[in-house]
């Protein structure tokens, strides 16, 4: 069977790219944010999100819209679970059919790593409400559903991008900017007055490397631009990447830096910023990246292998401009660290 035959995927190792998106692109061109996100990575091309049409479009809304026998519509208070499909439902399915359109038509003849983001189990618990208003957090049996609807909405998506784009390897990226705060019991109730109690570590682990299962032939990466990543959860969760703000690292991160590292699990590191700044040059952005290395006493050479370039977060709170910007600048900042790793 040769590579166009197999969907491109299981007759080749993994190779990630060097630099690519987190996910959010300002305005609300499909095909323009298409152009972008596949003309500036030819490594590792994305399917960028579009926040700015509306809900449906936001990453809550487009995850619902994925979930199978749950529907999502939009209250005052954020997006609640009701009976049957509505029109929320229908606009966020009919956006993810403009942005895989527009996928499709700039990556004709694409054949590599290409990454698609979802939320994943426990942001989406903590953001979606049940019908009495509280969040899917506060019952788990209702987070229970949640996670096996994800798993099989998502294992339905990534069959669709594989259909439209058959030479790619698929990389599935789960945002989890809620995780620290759900293990940590610090997601509010509705009232404001109180938080949900804290999840145990081993369930959320659990829960992560089921969704994440749906993923048979291509890595998983999870994706928080909150501080305090939990590296070692997500490494023993299966996880293949951890995404994360690279700004917001601290001393206690770095031991489990290290044995992700050493571990073979993919650094994807947010070195650019986010919303529109002056950038400094390409080496000075990923200084801080050598800087680290040399303080783990990691081997340079082993830097490109281990370490992609992304923004800090999602570039929806960007000008078009400055994310075009953004982007190329981190191609040139992973070029900088792969041609000078010391």
């Amino acid at each position: 069977m040769n590579d166009s035959q197999s969907g491109g995927r299981s007759d080749r190792p993994f190779v990630f790219g060097p630099a690519t998106g987190v996910g959010s692109l300002p305005g609300g061109d499909a095909r323009e944010a298409a152009r972008t996100a596949t003309g500036s990575f030819e490594d590792l091309p994305f399917l960028p999100e579009l926040p700015a049409r509306g809900p449906g479009a936001d990453m809550i809304g487009r995850t619902a819209g994925l979930l199978v026998e749950m529907y999502a519509r939009v209250e005052p208070s954020g997006w609640r679970l009701g009976d049957r499909p509505g029109r929320d439902t229908r606009r966020a399915r009919s956006w993810l059919g403009e942005d895989l359109d527009a996928l499709e038509e700039f990556t004709q003849g694409h054949e590599g790593p290409l990454k698609v983001q979802a939320v994943g189990p426990w942001t989406l618990a903590a953001a979606l409400e049940l019908r009495n208003g509280e969040a899917v957090l506060s019952d788990p049996g209702a987070v229970r559903d949640l996670a096996a609807s994800l798993a099989e909405g998502l294992r339905l998506h990534l069959a669709e991008v594989r259909r439209r784009v058959p030479g790619a390897q698929l990389v599935l990226q789960l945002d989890e900017p809620s995780l620290t705060a759900v293990l940590r019991g610090r997601v509010r109730t509705a009232s404001g007055y109180r938080t949900h109690r804290a999840v145990d570590r081993q369930l959320v682990e659990a829960t992560l490397r089921d969704v994440a299962g749906v993923q048979e032939d291509g890595p998983v990466v999870v994706h928080s631009c909150a501080p305090d990543v939990p590296f070692a959860l997500l490494r023993r969760a299966g996880v293949a990447g951890i995404s994360f703000d690279f700004s917001l690292l601290t001393e206690r991160d770095e031991e489990a830096i290290g044995e992700a590292v050493e571990s073979g699990t993919r650094l994807l590191a947010g070195v650019v910023p986010g919303t529109d700044t002056a950038l400094s040059d390409p080496a000075g952005s990923v200084m801080g990246v050598r800087t680290l290395w040399r303080r783990l006493g990691l081997r340079p050479g082993l830097l490109a292998e281990a370490v992609t370039i992304t923004p800090a977060c999602g570039l929806a709170g960007a000008s078009p401009a400055y994310a075009r910007k953004a982007l190329a600048h981190c191609v040139r900042a992973a070029r900088s660290l792969a041609d000078n790793p010391e």
